[in-house]
């Protein structure tokens, strides 16, 4: 066997096991999103939160749980995609923080389900703008650094279609602009595009990796 052939075969072998995280996240995220589809906007009062927590607790638990498992397999993606384009570090850091941020989003979740109804509205509401900040602005911030990780080198070395790599990159600016939800409402119209429309871009790149 030859030494390109040798390669060759070496990344059939380890590029299929790129798709299968990304898809265990890709689940997790579904799931967790069908879950919570009624959980009140961040603009509902503290007191619609704590009606609608200390009413739906078990579905409060099983979204937390759900989010909570996401958080796993979107690391072992960002660390397997760097490993198979030799990407910068920095998509291994901004996976771990988007992790991170999905984790402490969970557990922010689980908490504020676990509320007495004789709990203040205000603390309800605080739980719940904790639980927001870190499951968008910060995740998205953390995602963005990681489609940049994988886009740039995907450029250079032609390892996705020029196509995927600009969704990526318009993806990425996008995470990066809603990190002003922090300071301007109107930029949290950007979480979903991020939260969905990189879902659906790091699913295209296992695709396309797992092909190599």
């Amino acid at each position: 066997m030859s030494t390109t052939t040798a390669a060759r075969t070496s990344t059939n072998r380890i590029n299929p096991a790129v798709l299968a995280p990304v898809l265990a996240f890709a689940g997790f995220t579904i799931a967790y999103v069908a879950t919570n589809a009624g959980v009140p906007h961040p603009d509902a009062s503290g007191a619609d939160v704590l009606a609608y927590t200390t009413s739906h607790t078990d579905l409060i638990n099983a979204g937390a749980v759900l989010m909570l498992l996401s958080a796993t397999p979107l690391a072992i993606a960002g660390a397997l995609l760097q490993r198979t384009l030799r990407a910068p570090a920095i998509a291994v850091v901004g996976a771990g923080l988007a992790a991170a941020a999905l984790t402490l989003s969970a557990l922010f979740a689980w908490a504020g389900g676990h509320l007495a109804g004789s709990s203040t509205p205000e603390l309800a509401r605080t739980i719940a703008d904790m639980g927001y900040l870190t499951g968008g602005p910060a995740y998205s911030a953390g995602f963005g650094l990681l489609i940049i990780g994988i886009s740039i080198p995907a450029l250079l070395n032609r390892a996705l279609p020029p196509v995927l790599v600009w969704i990526g990159f318009a993806i990425a600016a996008a995470a990066a602009l809603s990190t002003l939800a922090l300071i301007a409402s109107g930029f949290g119209y950007l979480l979903p595009v991020v939260r969905f429309g990189g879902l659906l871009w790091l699913i295209a790149t296992g695709v396309v990796l797992s092909r190599r």
